[in-house]
C-alpha cells in the first residue's frame, strides 16, 4: 500500500488509546487501572517510535463499569478501528489528512507491567481495586497472598446487589477477609462497598472457580469407558502436536509449564471441537485444568453431562410484599445459567404504583445476544432436546405449567409489581391463562405428524410420498409489556412444542416474571440452552436477533411500526420465518337492539381491562343513535363506582399505567382529542397520587377524520361515535376504514344481523355479544397492518414447524 511505510506520505500507527494520555505497549490495561470513563484509540503519524508523532483522527468512546480490555476491545476498538483505519487512508490519499500535534499536558508513557508490581494494594475503594483487577486481567494478572502463596484474580465485577453470605477467607494486607460465596470471592474496598471475582490462579498455573476455593481438591476420578479413552488418545494427540518439544505427554504434563501460549488455548480449544464431534469446551476449562490427566477428566465430565448437574446459582433481590417473601432474579438466563451482561450494564426496572426501583436488571448486549442464540442453537442440533422423545418434551412442559401454578401467587405479585396489573387480574389472567397454554400445548407434543399423498406416477406405481413436520432450529420471540408473562407464554409454548428451542427477548420495561420463568424452567428439567431469556432495549438485542443468522424464526408482539422493522431486518438478514401481532383499532358495534346491560358491562370491559393495556381493546365503540345518550350516561355512572389504587389492594378495580413514558403519551392522547373538537366527558387527567395512574376516561363526538378515530391509545379511554338507526352497511364501511384488523365485536339481540355483521367485519377476531374471551384452543391474530401468523390453538404450531416432502419408489 501506497501509505504504509512511504516516504512520499510517512506511516501511519493505530495506537489503543487517547493520546497522549496512557502512551505505551499497556494502554489499553492503563485506561482501566486508571479508572478512565473514556477510552478510545488514535491514528497518528509515525514518529520515532515513542508514541509522540502528529495527531491524524482519533476514536472515543464510554467506559462501562464492568469492561474488561476483551469487551474494549470486541465492542470498539476492534470494530471502529478497522473503519477509522479506512477512513484514514481516505483522507490520505484525498491530501485532507491534518496533522494535530499532541499537547504534552496530561501526557503519561506506561511500560509493560510486571508480576511483581501487579500485588493488590487493599487500602483503596472498591471501584479503585476493580479497576486494578481488571486493568491486569489475562496479563500479567492481579494478584495477592493467600496462605502463603500467590494467588492471581481473574473476572472482576462491582457489587451492586446485598453481599451474598459465605466463608471468610484472610487474604494478606485486606482490612476485611474475602468472603467465598456460591457466585464468587468477594472483596471489599476501604469504603466499604464491594465487588466479585470469578476465578483465582495458583501459582501452578491451575485455574479454579473462585466458588470453589474451599473445595478445589474434592473431585473423584472417574473411570474412562472403552469410547472416552479413544476421545483421550485423540485429545493427547492434539497436546502432541502443541507441545512439539515435549517428548512424551503424561497424566502430569502441564499444558503451560510445557510451552504453551493463550494462543495455544484457543487452537486447542478449536482442534478438540473439530476432532471430537463438536464437543465445545471454554478457554477457562483449559486454565482450570492444566494438567493433562486433570484436562482429560473435565473433558470426560463434560461429554457425560455431569458438569450440567451442578445447582443453578440464582441472585435474587427479595421483596417482603403482599404477605409474602418474593424473590426475583435479575440477570440474563443463557444457557441454563444466570450471568450478568458481558460487560456489566444494569437498568432500573420501575414499580409504577409509586415510581420506585424494583430492582436493576442485567442490560443484555449485543455479545448476550450471540451467546444466547449460540446456546440455543447448539441445544437443538448436539443437545439433548433436539434427541429427545416428543411426548418427553411433553412431560417436561406439563412439569413447567405445574410449577407456574405452584408459584402462581408469587409470579402474579410480581407481575403486579412490574407492570402494575390488578392482583387479582394478574392471578386468574396473566398467570392463569399462561398455565392454561403450557398444558394447552404440552399436549400436542406427539400429535405433529405429516400425511400420505398418493401421487400419480407411471404405472405400475411403485411410489410413496409423505410428508413430515419438523422443527425449525433457534427460534427469537421478543414480547410486550402490556401482559409479560401471557405474552411468553403464546409464543414460546408453542415454539417449545414443536421442538424448537428459543432465545426470548422480554420488554424492557417489566423483564422480572420472564426471569422468573426461567428459573421454573431449571426446576423442570429442561436441558441448557433450550430456553434463554435476555431483558435489555428492543433497539440493541431486539434489533440483534431480528438480524442473527442462526435464528430460523422470530414472532413478535408489539407496534406497527416497528414489526416493519423487523420484518426487514429478518428479510435482509437470512430471511427468516416472521410472524407478528402488531397494532390495532378494534370497533366494537353496538345496536339498539342489544341487551343494553351487558353491552355497558362488555363495553366497559372492553376498553378498559387491564387499564385498557390490552392489543384487542375496543378502540372505537359505534353506538346506534337511539341508544347512545343512555349507553353513555350508564357507562359514566360505572366508571365512578370504580376504585383506583394500589394494585395489590385486592379490591382494587383499576391500576397505575404501566410506565412513566406511556402515561404522558395517554395524556397528549386526550389533549389532542380535546383540541380537535371531541367532546371530553369524562377523566382525561392523571390521579394525583403518587405513581402513574390514570382516570378512566371517555370521549363522545368522534368524528371520522379524527386522531382519536384513527389512532390506538393502548389505555384506559373510551372513544366512541353514534351512527344513525338502522345504518348497518354505513356503520361497517366506517368500522372497517381502518388499517388495522386485530378484533372486532357487535352487540345485538339479533342472530340474522350478527352473522352478517361479522362476516363483513375485517379482522382476526370478531366478539358477538362479548367480548375479550380469548382460549388457549382459538387462533388468536390479526390482519391488515395488525399484522399475520397465530398465537394459541393448532393453527399456532404451524408458525413454528416447517414441512418436508418425501417421496420414494420401492
Amino acid at each position: 500500500m501506497d501509505v504504509i511505510d512511504s516516504p512520499k506520505h510517512g506511516s501511519i500507527i493505530y495506537h489503543p488509546s487517547l493520546l497522549p494520555r496512557h502512551r505505551g505497549a499497556s494502554a489499553i490495561n492503563w485506561t482501566l487501572i486508571m479508572g478512565d470513563k473514556k477510552a478510545g484509540f488514535s491514528v497518528f503519524w509515525a514518529d520515532d517510535g515513542l508514541d509522540t508523532g502528529p495527531i491524524l483522527l482519533q476514536r472515543s468512546c464510554d467506559v462501562k463499569p464492568n469492561d474488561t480490555v476483551d469487551s474494549l476491545y470486541n465492542r470498539f476498538l476492534f470494530p471502529e478501528g478497522i473503519k477509522a483505519m479506512v477512513e484514514a487512508v481516505q483522507l490520505i490519499a484525498d491530501g485532507k489528512a491534518p496533522r494535530t500535534p499532541q499537547p504534552e499536558e496530561g501526557a503519561t508513557y506506561e511500560g509493560i507491567q510486571k508480576k511483581e508490581n501487579a500485588e493488590v494494594s487493599w487500602d483503596q475503594p472498591a471501584e479503585g481495586l476493580h479497576n486494578w483487577i481488571r486493568g491486569h486481567d489475562k496479563v500479567p494478572g492481579a494478584w495477592a497472598e493467600i496462605n502463603g502463596q500467590m494467588v492471581t484474580f481473574y473476572g472482576s465485577s462491582l457489587l451492586t446487589s446485598s453481599v451474598p453470605s459465605g466463608e471468610p477467607l484472610d487474604i494478606r494486607g485486606a482490612k476485611k477477609p474475602g468472603l467465598v460465596t456460591k457466585n464468587g470471592l468477594v472483596l471489599f474496598g476501604n469504603d466499604g462497598k464491594a465487588l466479585m471475582v470469578r476465578n483465582l490462579q495458583f501459582e501452578d498455573g491451575k485455574m479454579i472457580p473462585a466458588s470453589q476455593y474451599f473445595s478445589a481438591g474434592e473431585t473423584s476420578v472417574v473411570e474412562l469407558t472403552a469410547e472416552e479413552l479413544k476421545v483421550a488418545e485423540t485429545i493427547k494427540v492434539i497436546w502432541a502436536r502443541i507441545l512439539s518439544n515435549t517428548p512424551v505427554i503424561e497424566d502430569s504434563t502441564d499444558f503451560f509449564k510445557s510451552g504453551a501460549s493463550s494462543m495455544d488455548v484457543v487452537r486447542l480449544v478449536e482442534e478438540i471441537r473439530q476432532s471430537c464431534g463438536g464437543l465445545q469446551l471454554q478457554n477457562e476449562d483449559v486454565y482450570m485444568a492444566t494438567k493433562f490427566g486433570d484436562f482429560i477428566q473435565k473433558v470426560v465430565r463434560r461429554l457425560r453431562g455431569e458438569d450440567e448437574e451442578a445447582e443453578m446459582v440464582v441472585d435474587y433481590v427479595s421483596k417482603e410484599v403482599n404477605g409474602m417473601t418474593v424473590k426475583i432474579p435479575y440477570q440474563c438466563f443463557i444457557n441454563g445459567q444466570f450471568v450478568d451482561a458481558e460487560d456489566g450494564e444494569t437498568y432500573a426496572t420501575v414499580n409504577p404504583t409509586d415510581g420506585t426501583t424494583i430492582c436493576r436488571v442485567s442490560y443484555a448486549s449485543l455479545a448476550d445476544v450471540d451467546r444466547a442464540v449460540a446456546a440455543a442453537k447448539d441445544a437443538f442440533e448436539n443437545g439433548e432436546w433436539g434427541r429427545m422423545n416428543a411426548r418427553d418434551r411433553g412431560r417436561l412442559m406439563y412439569r413447567l405449567a405445574d410449577l407456574m401454578e405452584e408459584n402462581q401467587e408469587e409470579l402474579a405479585t410480581i407481575e403486579a409489581l412490574d407492570s402494575g396489573a390488578v392482583y387479582t387480574l394478574a392471578l386468574k389472567t396473566h398467570i392463569g391463562m399462561s398455565v392454561q397454554t403450557f398444558r394447552y400445548f404440552a399436549g400436542w407434543c406427539d400429535k405433529i405428524q405429516g400425511s400420505t399423498i398418493p401421487i400419480n406416477q407411471a404405472r405400475p406405481n411403485y411410489n410413496l410420498t409423505f410428508t413430515k413436520k419438523e422443527p425449525l432450529g433457534a427460534c427469537a420471540i421478543i414480547i410486550p409489556w402490556n401482559y409479560p408473562l401471557m405474552m411468553l407464554a403464546w409464543k414460546s409454548a408453542a415454539c417449545l412444542a414443536a421442538g424448537n428451542t428459543l432465545v426470548l427477548k422480554p420488554a424492557q420495561v417489566t423483564p422480572l416474571t420472564a426471569l422468573k420463568f426461567a428459573e421454573l424452567t431449571v426446576k423442570a428439567g429442561f436441558p441448557k440452552g433450550v430456553i434463554n431469556i435476555i431483558p435489555g432495549s428492543g433497539g440493541v438485542a431486539g434489533q440483534r436477533l431480528s438480524q442473527h443468522p442462526d435464528i430460523r424464526k422470530l414472532g413478535f408482539t408489539g407496534s406497527t411500526s416497528v414489526g416493519k422493522q423487523i420484518m426487514k431486518s429478518c428479510a435482509v438478514s437470512n430471511l427468516k420465518k416472521v410472524s407478528l401481532e402488531l397494532g390495532g383499532k378494534s370497533p366494537l358495534i353496538i345496536f339498539s337492539d342489544c341487551d343494553l346491560e351487558k353491552a355497558v358491562r362488555m363495553g366497559m370491559g372492553a376498553v378498559f381491562f387491564n387499564k385498557g393495556e390490552n392489543c384487542i381493546a375496543a378502540g372505537r365503540l359505534f353506538v346506534e343513535e337511539a341508544i347512545h345518550d343512555e349507553f353513555v350516561t350508564r357507562v359514566v355512572e360505572e366508571i365512578k363506582k370504580m376504585k383506583i389504587g394500589d394494585p395489590l389492594d385486592r379490591s382494587t378495580d383499576h391500576g397505575p399505567q404501566n410506565h412513566r413514558a406511556h402515561l404522558e403519551k395517554l395524556l397528549q392522547y386526550c389533549e389532542t382529542g380535546v383540541q380537535e373538537g371531541a367532546t371530553l366527558v369524562y377523566g382525561g387527567r392523571q390521579v394525583q397520587r403518587p405513581g402513574f395512574f390514570m382516570e378512566p376516561t371517555v370521549f363522545t363526538g368522534v368524528e371520522d377524520h379524527m386522531y382519536l378515530a384513527k389512532e390506538e391509545s393502548f389505555g384506559p379511554i373510551m372513544v366512541i361515535s353514534k351512527f344513525q338507526n338502522g345504518d348497518i352497511d354505513g356503520v361497517l364501511q366506517r368500522a372497517n376504514n381502518t388499517e388495522y384488523g386485530l378484533a372486532s365485536g357487535v352487540f345485538t339481540r339479533d342472530i340474522n344481523k350478527a352473522m352478517y355483521v361479522s362476516d363483513k367485519l375485517e379482522a382476526g377476531t370478531v366478539f358477538i355479544n362479548t367480548y375479550n374471551k380469548t382460549d388457549v384452543a382459538a387462533p388468536f391474530g390479526g390482519m391488515k397492518q395488525s399484522g399475520f401468523g397465530k398465537d394459541l390453538g393448532e393453527e399456532a404450531l404451524n408458525e413454528y414447524l416447517k414441512i418436508k416432502t418425501v417421496t420414494l419408489e420401492y
